[in-house]
């Protein structure tokens, strides 16, 4: 318990504190429709991701820190009101995933945030129970997942598991702007019988080079979906990616299906590792945006810090 927390409860105030972490992940392997008509990504968890920290108060008012954070403000007072616990308290965020760019901000910070006031008030944070506090408030990816996931994310549900890869990196091209994900979720987006078959045989091929630890497999289903994916939301650089790929030797490129990131994907394990990435950050400083390094997550999916409660 921290000293706060034992003050407090000598003073017979409750201020009970949980804090917790969850990752982002870069955009998505791959993302479409099945043929069934269900709209799914499979997720590429990142050591960034967003820590919360959220202290029970049942004599005060609920706030979030910062202030905008008003999603994870609605889910902190539901989860309140699910254990009826009178008051609020204070929940602080600390996220250094970009906000709008496919990097899956909005759903780390929900997740985190779950998570924390779940410890807190001794609340059910399993993944499955994550879902189901996240469906009311928004489409969210599937980070509270650990590992490689095949994700319902305009249902917030779980569909399948993957696994794990060998450490990979991307280099990502930027090209500015935010995108607003619960809007562009809204939009009508038509696709053929044909191309949902298709999608379907993406995912079979996905799993199986996941089971294999083929990275060579992944690049070239995240290729796939990323050109897919130009008829929707277009990423201007993603000819030139494709060029630079294949001329240095990298494993493929992916996307931020709803997002305004596009990247090549390295095997991080591979002899020469340290001058490709440097070659390729080299090049894609020549196009138009600006240039990031993201790192595949641990297997557990977690970020630097814990969930617990004092």
């Amino acid at each position: 318990m921290t000293e706060p927390a034992l003050v407090a409860r000598r003073a017979g105030v409750d201020l009970n504190e949980g804090t917790a972490a969850a990752c982002g992940t870069f955009g998505e392997l791959l993302q479409g429709v099945l043929p069934d008509g269900t709209d799914f990504l499979v997720t590429f968890p990142i050591t960034r991701g967003t820590r919360a920290w959220f202290r029970y108060d049942r004599a005060g008012p609920l706030r979030v820190y910062p202030a905008h954070k008003t999603k994870s403000l609605r889910l902190a007072r539901s989860m309140l009101d699910a254990r009826c616990a009178t008051g609020g308290g204070s929940l602080v965020l600390d996220s250094d995933l970009l906000i709008g760019k496919g990097l899956a901000s909005s759903s780390a910070d929900l997740v985190a945030t779950a998570r924390a006031v779940g410890a807190a008030l001794g609340l059910d944070t399993s993944p499955a129970t994550v879902e189901n506090w996240l469906r009311p408030i928004e489409p969210t990816d599937g980070v509270m997942h650990p590992g490689i996931v095949v994700f319902e994310h305009r249902a917030v549900r779980f569909r399948a598991r993957l696994g794990t890869l060998p450490p990979t990196t991307v280099v990502a091209v930027d090209e500015g702007g935010r995108l607003d994900t619960v809007a562009y979720n809204r939009r009508d987006r038509p696709v053929p019988p044909v191309l949902r078959a298709g999608y379907a045989h993406l995912v079979d091929d996905l799993a199986r080079a996941v089971r294999d630890s083929d990275l060579r497999g992944v690049g070239a289903v995240a290729t796939r979906s990323a050109r897919l994916n130009q008829r929707w939301l277009p990423k201007h650089n993603l000819d030139a990616l494709l060029r630079l790929a294949d001329d240095l030797g990298a494993l493929g490129v992916m996307c931020a299906h709803s997002g305004t990131m596009a990247g090549v994907l390295l095997d991080a394990t591979a002899p020469g590792h340290h001058d490709t990435l440097a070659a390729v950050k080299a090049a894609c400083a020549r196009l138009p945006g600006t240039v990031s390094v993201y790192r595949s997550a641990t297997p557990s999916g977690a970020v630097p810090g814990s969930t617990h409660a004092s």
